[in-house]
């Protein structure tokens, strides 16, 4: 598709009042700025557009573009009446409305294909059944979603943990952001990119055997698991991208077997893992609308949560369950006569829970982004039967919060909710745990700082605990990890927690200092191994503490330079999103993630084992 210079030029005069200092390169800030500066001619189908932009490709054409195709049209030499507005643009601006639009990173095609790598896998790195060695399958360990990994399958005991070491560490190249959770199967280690590669090394020597590059950024976890009606393909890595695809490859050769729209809405994401179980992948769906809401020239909001039920061997469509039951309908239009819609919102940032003997999943739901709000199940924590996708029961712990991004403001836009939420989305997954005494609890932190362990029978409150001295967004994020007695929880406020599972008791509770001159925060999701649990913070360090008193066993600073198998510049960064995965005595971790507090960037895959011989690179 050919872009004429003169429709981006329309794009570049408006972006004039871009002010030094912004934050659009965070994904947030440049989709509210996109809405704010270039809606107005790339508007979504169906929606009117400024005057002399009729023939300005819509947000759906764009989508179809590479950023590299969308950077290139928006350098070229314009007509002369753009020509100033053109160089006055600053080059970072152009950058990050090219990622944007296209999916992925500037550049990541030629730069990440693995085939350009020196470090390729030879014949004897082969993929192998994932069931016959101790594995790390998706966002959990198991379906429970606690991130407990058991003593045998994880094979590193308390003792080993202050020998760990770093045995290799792999590059992403031109990547700038780690928040896909490496996933540990069949002798290999998948994960992916906010390029849109997905990657399978060996997890042994960090070689490469492939990687395949998707139509947006990969934030998920890949689950792996047996594939039929493929020819020779017995397994297959699914995950979703930023675009709300979904993928099943043949896990041992990274070849495509199908790919899917698990939803048609344009700025549909798949952000948290999907997770496979018995034939069937459940993904669930969330959205960047909460991001472009708040500009005036978009019609907000049209969007609503949901999770969809995928034959893992064909992709097609189950069962699909918005958690907002009522369509979107119009409600207003604001002084520039964009038409404003509602309810919408609720959307799916966590992986499902999985209670098999019930027939049920756990999922917690985030917040609304119009008012009215008529939805009870807005941050809330639901079941839904597995076979049919209809709710069992929904709990919810914040009424009436409407949000969205950039309206706490003085003058927010007419598209913001009048009396802003306080954005108390639920955005880790439910913890399912048995406690012995016949009744089985899901725990569930809230951004809020507070954590909930609510009976699987109906949702009822069990226990409540607070960890923080002050509610406030952002406090617990991407979760915890539970063992059989107690859950664990990091907070944004700078602290390790542990809590009873029975009583919901402050058993113990950690200060963490940041390093000097970095952020604070342990937002990142908890991993726990028989007597120790690990947490990736904000200031670049990986710590191991004591699930018995909390302190301190060993730490690794991620902040630095690392040397790489396959020969990439790579650097760790803050971590904040996904948390550490073990098995078989080797421990995986992304370092660099930018998305909360404009953390610190990065791009590298580091591997530790215990060998007291290993040294560190």
């Amino acid at each position: 598709m050919k872009i004429r210079p003169v429709v981006f030029a329309i794009v570049v005069a408006a972006l004039l009042v871009f002010v030094v200092g912004a934050s659009a390169q965070t994904a947030s800030g440049t989709i509210r700025l996109f809405e704010e500066r270039c809606a107005t001619c790339h508007r979504n189908p169906g929606v009117a557009r400024a005057a002399g932009a009729e023939q300005a490709p819509d947000i759906d054409a764009l989508r179809k573009l590479s950023p590299d195709t969308v950077y290139a049209a928006m350098t070229m030499s314009p007509t002369p009446a753009h020509t100033q507005a053109q160089v006055d643009l600053m080059d970072i601006v152009k950058r990050g409305f090219a990622e944007f639009v296209g999916g992925r990173k500037l550049g990541s095609v030629p730069s990440g294909d693995p085939k350009a790598m020196p470090n390729q896998c030879s014949a004897a790195a082969k993929f192998t059944n994932p069931s016959a060695a101790p594995s790390w399958n998706g966002w959990s360990a198991d379906s429970t979603n606690a991130r407990f990994q058991s003593a045998k399958a994880a094979g590193l005991s308390t003792a080993q943990v202050q020998n760990l070491r770093l045995k290799w560490a792999f590059g992403l190249p031109n990547a700038a952001s780690m928040y896909s959770q490496p996933t540990i199967a069949g002798g290999r280690v998948f994960f992916g990119a906010d390029t849109g590669y997905v990657y399978s090394l060996d997890a042994k020597s960090g070689c490469v055997a492939w990687g395949f590059q998707a139509a947006a950024g990969v934030r998920n976890a890949v689950s792996v698991g047996p594939v039929k009606g493929h020819g020779p393909s017995a397994f297959a890595a699914y995950f979703g991208d930023l675009r709300g695809n979904v993928y099943a490859l043949d896990a041992a050769t990274g070849k495509a077997l199908w790919i899917v729209s698990a939803d048609p809405h344009p700025l549909a994401a798949v952000t948290g893992s999907p997770i496979l179980f018995k034939g069937r992948l459940y993904v669930p769906l969330a959205s960047r609308e909460e991001a472009a809401g708040g500009g005036p020239d978009y019609p907000c909001c049209t969007f609503r949560g949901s999770i969809v039920a995928l034959d893992a061997d064909t992709g097609k469509q189950v069962w699909k369950t918005h958690i907002i039951s009522d369509e979107p309908k119009p409600t207003k239009k604001n002084s520039r006569g964009v038409q404003l819609y509602a309810p919408s919102g609720a959307g799916i940032w966590d992986t499902p829970t999985i209670d098999e003997a019930r027939g049920v999943m756990y999922i917690g739901t985030g917040d609304a982004y119009s008012r009215p709000v008529s939805s009870m199940n807005t941050d809330a924590i639901m079941a839904l039967d597995l076979a049919t996708g209809k709710p069992r029961w929904a709990v919810q712990h914040t009424p009436d919060d409407a949000w969205l991004v950039g309206c706490e403001t003085n003058t927010p836009s007419e598209n913001c909710p009048s009396n802003i939420g306080p954005d108390y989305d639920f955005g880790m997954s439910p913890m399912m745990r048995a406690l012995g005494d016949g009744r089985t609890i899901v725990v569930t932190g809230q951004k809020s700082g507070e954590v909930f362990a609510e009976d699987v029978r109906d949702g009822k409150v069990i226990w409540k605990a607070t960890l923080v001295d002050r509610l406030a967004r952002g406090e617990i994020t991407f979760g915890g990890a539970a063992d059989d007695q107690n859950a664990y929880f990091g907070t944004r406020s700078g602290a390790i927690w542990a809590l009873d599972l029975k009583s919901g008791e402050k058993k113990w509770s950690t200060p963490i200092a940041p390093t000097a001159q970095r952020q604070s925060g342990q937002t990142a999701a908890l991993t726990v191994i028989p007597g120790v649990v690990f947490s990736g913070g904000q200031d670049g360090v990986l710590r191991a503490l004591s699930t018995t008193d909390g302190k301190q066993l060993w730490q690794f600073d991620t902040l630095r330079d690392f040397t790489t198998v396959n020969g990439v510049a790579a650097r760790g960064g803050a971590m904040g999103a996904p948390g550490p995965t073990i098995a078989g005595g080797m421990l995986f971790l992304g370092s660099g993630y930018t998305g909360l507090g404009n953390g610190r960037g990065g791009n590298v895959l580091l591997a530790f084992d215990a060998a007291e011989t290993q040294s560190t690179k």
